[in-house]
């Protein structure tokens, strides 16, 4: 693989996990492709169809209604980057995230730690790798 694509995904993929946790929606909305397919399914237990989204736009409306009064730390690591084509790549990722519920969030928790993966498909698009189709799977929850 072109060590400039796996360079500029790992970046991409650094500046999704800031933008969540800065709750900057206008820097995550620039990380997807406009038809994005956000799934999320796998993320929660039971599974919540609720959480395939079609769109970038659906998906950033989600994740900020989701955190509002919320704070977030996202980790990636020891990603597995493959490149598909001239313009694609997917990746894997393993991850760890908490979320603290502040009093006013609306999340059925006060605090949770997940683990699991992020398996995802780039696009080049205008020069720029950009998210395509993310999908997060949990293999751990902890709640409190």
């Amino acid at each position: 693989m072109g060590g400039d694509a796996y360079e500029e995904i790992r970046a991409l993929k650094a500046r999704y996990f800031r933008a969540i946790d800065t709750q900057d929606w206008a820097l995550l909305r620039t990380l997807f492709t406009d038809d994005a397919v956000t799934d999320f399914r796998d993320s929660v237990s039971p599974r919540d169809e609720a959480l395939l989204i079609r769109g970038a736009d659906g998906f950033v409306a989600s994740v900020s209604g989701a955190l509002a009064g919320a704070r977030s730390a996202h980790h990636g690591h020891n990603p597995e980057i493959t490149l598909t084509g001239s313009d694609t790549a997917e990746g894997i990722w393993a991850m760890d995230d908490y979320i603290w519920a502040g009093p006013a969030c609306a999340l059925p928790f006060g605090t949770l730690h997940g683990f699991g993966h992020y398996h995802e498909l780039y696009v080049r698009q205008d020069g720029r790798w950009l998210i395509a189709e993310p999908r997060l799977t949990r293999i751990r929850v902890e709640t409190h």
